[in-house]
């Protein structure tokens, strides 16, 4: 269901993109109007899946905070494996943030192309905004009301309660836990239900959104968006080269050994564009290839997809940087660490959920961080089937390249459950 309706979606945008330029050539009034009702419809379906976005990701922060402390606490193996994919994101995170910052810098967009890019989504001009301070940013992390942060869409204060909220809950006596997660997750499988039906009419949603960038900025566009393309897929195909340079470190395991190992996974996520399918491949090359025993890849992989995935802060940064290159924004320090902390929290809430769903319940957030609308990120969902599929190489070497490095002699799995032990 994914490729096809990403391609309804591609397909959506270029008609409307086109339909929109046609609209502003011929310059009939009545076209003009009736282009504005339906470009009104984008708005509405753009506000249906923005009015999730705050209960989708406090839930499942809350979750996947206490999903992964509960993983940690199996054995040692799974605590090591924890630890590492901390470390590892907090790196993704940093270098998603320097390589884009980088390869803007070296590669602009063109300024026609921003200004028509902006001027079609309708956003304001941002480049005025003054950004706070180091301290006024200090003050504001931790929020007095979350209530009232939630209400404003002050992100980061939430994401510190929701991670708060979700360490402590693991500290309940286990029914109650138990209760506890049971509702937050019922929640966010209900907006994602909603996200689902949404995204559902993303076609008509994308295509109105788009006939009103084509209305107001012609083609001009369109540069601009194969230049997104370009930027976040080789932003975030640079990450894949963290996997090996840690099991070049580690030595563990051959780096050529490694390499082999991973080209053909490397080559099915390609195809597929998911982990989760990835996942057999994995086990097999982990286990035949790198001769990593069946009771450390058993373990490390399936946490891995489960928990762990490289890219995720990478292209979500990237994706954030570049809306807040086209509208002229230079985020300071407390932005840029405030973009930081949500990319490494989302990427541990938002993991399994799908391709269409990921993207905005990962990116709005940062965005919103950052203090820029995400007026853009319709549009940008349309044009986000390459760069997903570097998402998915990354992420199944990340997850190879970690149970690589984690295997070492000596490894033993404590058992949770007593009775399943052997005799």
């Amino acid at each position: 269901m994914f490729r096809s309706l990403a391609a309804r979606v591609l397909v959506a945008l270029i008609l409307g993109l086109a339909a929109g330029a046609a609209c502003n050539a011929l310059g009939n009034a009545s076209l003009t109007t009736a282009a504005g009702w339906v470009e009104a419809v984008g708005g509405l379906w753009l506000n249906l899946l923005r009015m999730t976005i705050v209960p989708l990701v406090f839930c499942l922060l809350v979750t996947g905070i206490a999903s992964v402390a509960d993983a940690a606490a199996t054995g040692k193996l799974a605590a090591r494996a924890i630890a590492m994919f901390s470390i590892l994101l907090v790196v993704a995170a940093v270098y998603g943030t320097l390589a884009t910052q980088g390869l803007l810098a070296l590669w602009p967009v063109n300024p026609d192309s921003a200004a028509a890019l902006r001027t079609g989504a309708g956003g304001a001009d941002l480049a005025s905004v003054v950004a706070p301070g180091l301290a006024d940013w200090l003050k504001s992390v931790v929020p007095s009301n979350p209530i009232k942060s939630a209400a404003e869409d002050a992100i980061l204060p939430l994401v510190v309660f929701g991670v708060f909220f979700g360490f402590a809950a693991t500290r309940l006596e286990a029914t109650r836990k138990a209760s506890l997660l049971s509702v937050f997750g019922a929640v966010a499988d209900t907006m994602i239900i909603i996200v689902r039906w949404v995204l559902w009419a993303a076609p008509v949603g994308v295509f109105a959104l788009s006939l009103g960038v084509g209305l107001r900025a012609g083609l001009g566009a369109a540069g601009a968006l194969l230049q997104y393309v370009a930027v976040v897929s080789l932003v975030t195909a640079g990450v894949a080269i963290v996997p090996y340079i840690l099991v070049a470190l580690r030595r563990t395991v051959p780096l050529a050994d490694f390499a082999r190992a991973a080209m053909p996974v490397q080559v099915l996520a390609f195809s597929t564009q998911s982990s989760l399918a990835c996942l057999p491949a994995m086990l097999e090359r982990a286990q035949d290839d790198l001769r990593i025993p069946a009771r450390v890849s058993g373990l490390v992989l399936p946490l891995a997809v489960a928990v762990f995935r490289l890219t995720s802060p990478v292209a979500n940064l990237a994706v954030c940087y570049f809306i807040a290159h086209v509208y002229g924004i230079q985020p300071g320090l407390p932005q840029m660490l405030a973009a930081v902390a949500v990319a490494f929290a989302i990427s541990v809430g938002s993991v399994g959920l799908p391709g269409q769903i990921s993207f905005f319940a990962s990116v709005a957030p940062i965005c919103i961080a950052l203090g820029l609308p995400i007026d853009l990120l319709p549009i940008l969902l349309a044009v986000e089937v390459v760069p997903d599929i570097f998402r998915t190489i990354g992420n199944v070497t990340g997850d190879l390249g970690v149970t690589a490095a984690l295997h070492r002699p000596g490894d033993e799995v404590e058992i949770a459950d007593p009775a399943s032990a052997p005799a």
